[in-house]
């Protein structure tokens, strides 16, 4: 494999969801933005976000309302201060998407204000139901417009370059069609890579979400934060051709009603706000449901209001479900739980600083203390926009980075390592780690569950490290690591949580503790090339 120079840019960005192009839009101003994503820019877990972004744009609506709501879903431990921050914060960070060019629905010449689970006002802005399409669009075309920003497609990160300082100096980035791994040095390493979804057999995230960032931050020796809090969304659409299409939570904001094939209405059985109870509730009532009768789903019931309505708020779920023979103007949509959002990740401040020096992290891959044990709906894309903000403006101060120890950076070194013949060993972990994951470690967990993923893992584990240091690494398998390294911080950090909170809920121990009202933190060696 023939060895290229590395190639040099002021900052390196990770990812391209809101986060990712936000944070290389605005360090466009301070110096030259490499911005590497996996697939087509647009393609990320914004882009399929249906239901919209938080923020306080009502006179009847209060930032004392959404802090309390977001508190609330966050089960005891978000961290206040940067709840109020991002709640202050979130009119000035929407009013700047709109200026980039993106367009939220009205209606009669004034933003439409959604409403959906666990928010006591309407306050989501929303562009009909494909917010993040929409999002994606107007910001993919600002940096695409912008001179200063180097967009690399369809290239993976492999791993993160450190010096021997321990500080983080850019990445080995690997071209996915050729395989060709380029050494590309930055001052400063932004991971905006999303959420990891694809550690689990059921998911809404699009195929991409394999915990990347998070996988080499824990690799470099990253302090990580509440990996045990997965969220499960309640609906996604159940159908044989149906792949990760998520039931947005603005369905049952606008009165969808979940009920059994026998018509009966649950919710009341496991909390008085019924469907509007937060995500992690009305998961874990629907899992339940699904136990106690053996049925294969339930079903979110929108049929109470007119078909014009439903296509005019709803044109893309409306035209998805009708797509496989469901007009949900008369017949209730199939619905079940899916793995949806990781509420830790890479631990870092508000400045989007992780514990390794000119390593940050925003987005789903940051945990910024906002979520706590539950995500209240539609805080996700708004947590992306405050941080990018907050992380280029302290990267704007000559002061941030510090002195940087000297650094030559190498060229990736294959070693000894050979092409595959072997490639029957991805499929086959692959599937076994998220089959264990989805079946031990998923929307109820026990001691003895947690126990038997965690000696499946370290055996699958092994076999994936050698299969990764003896063959020349593909795309697959460079995915196929970073799942496995995102289920050992689930699993370990699962394990020492000793009580019931939010997302995690376990058999063994079902109510909150007090002493449990903290974080979860992690972290390992460092590996070093």
């Amino acid at each position: 494999m023939t060895k290229r120079a590395p190639r040099r840019s002021d900052f390196l960005v990770l990812g391209s969801g809101i986060a990712g192009l936000l944070t290389a839009h605005k360090l466009a101003r301070l110096g030259r933005v490499t911005l590497v994503t996996k697939k087509e820019a647009a393609e990320s877990n914004t882009n399929y976000a249906q239901g919209g972004i938080a923020a306080v744009m009502s006179e009847i609506d209060t930032f004392e309302s959404h802090v309390r709501d977001t508190l609330v879903a966050g089960a005891g431990i978000c961290d206040e201060d940067v709840v109020r921050l991002t709640v202050s914060e979130a009119p000035a960070r929407v009013r700047e998407l709109q200026e980039l060019g993106v367009r939220f629905s009205e209606r009669e010449a004034v933003v439409d204000l959604g409403l959906e689970a666990g928010h006591s006002q309407r306050r989501i802005l929303h562009a009909g139901d494909i917010t993040g399409r929409e999002i994606e669009r107007a910001l993919v075309a600002s940096v695409r417009r912008d001179k200063n920003v180097d967009l690399i497609e369809n290239a993976l990160a492999v791993d993160l370059l450190l010096d021997k300082s321990g500080a983080c100096r850019g990445a080995y980035v690997m071209d996915r069609a050729s395989g060709r791994i380029e050494t590309i040095s930055a001052e400063a390493t932004v991971l905006a890579t999303g959420g990891a979804g694809k550690v689990y057999l059921y998911t809404s995230n699009p195929d991409i979400a394999t915990g990347d960032g998070m996988a080499m931050a824990w690799r470099a020796g990253a302090r990580m934060a509440n990996m045990e809090f997965v969220q499960f969304h309640p609906t996604c659409l159940y159908h044989p051709q149906a792949k990760s299409f998520l039931l947005s939570e603005a369905l049952r904001g606008e009165g969808g009603k979940l009920i059994l094939k026998d018509g009966t209405r649950f919710m009341s059985r496991y909390d008085r706000r019924k469907e509007l109870a937060p995500r992690d509730i009305v998961a874990r009532a629907i899992d339940a449901e699904l136990k106690r009768t053996g049925d294969e789903c339930v079903y979110l019931d929108m049929t109470h209001h007119p078909r014009a309505f439903l296509k005019s708020r709803f044109p893309n779920i409306y035209a998805k479900v009708k797509s496989f023979g469901i007009d949900m103007a008369v017949t209730p949509i199939p619905a079940v739980p899916a793995a949806h959002f990781f509420c830790g990740g890479v631990h870092t401040d508000t400045s989007g600083r992780t514990s390794v020096p000119r390593l940050y992290a925003v987005g789903e891959t940051a945990h910024t203390g906002l979520h706590g044990a539950n995500r209240l709906a539609s805080n996700s894309l708004l947590e992306g926009c405050v941080f990018a903000h907050r992380l280029a403006e302290h990267l704007a101060s000559p002061a941030a980075l510090g002195p940087a120890a000297p650094f030559t950076p190498k060229p990736w070194n294959p070693g000894r390592a050979v092409t595959s013949d072997e490639a029957v060993v991805i499929s086959q972990n692959w599937d076994e780690i998220r089959q264990l994951m989805w079946n031990y470690v998923g929307i109820v967990r026990t001691d003895k569950r947690l126990d038997r993923a965690w000696a499946r893992l370290e055996l699958l584990r092994r076999e994936i490290s050698d299969y990764y240091w003896d063959f020349l690494p593909t795309p697959d398998v460079v995915e196929l690591r970073n799942i496995a390294d995102v289920a050992t911080m689930v699993i370990r950090s699962a394990m020492m949580r000793k009580e019931s909170r939010g997302l995690h809920y376990t058999l063994d121990y079902p109510k909150p503790k007090a002493a449990w009202r903290r974080d979860t933190f992690i972290k390992r060696k460092p590996n070093r090339r």
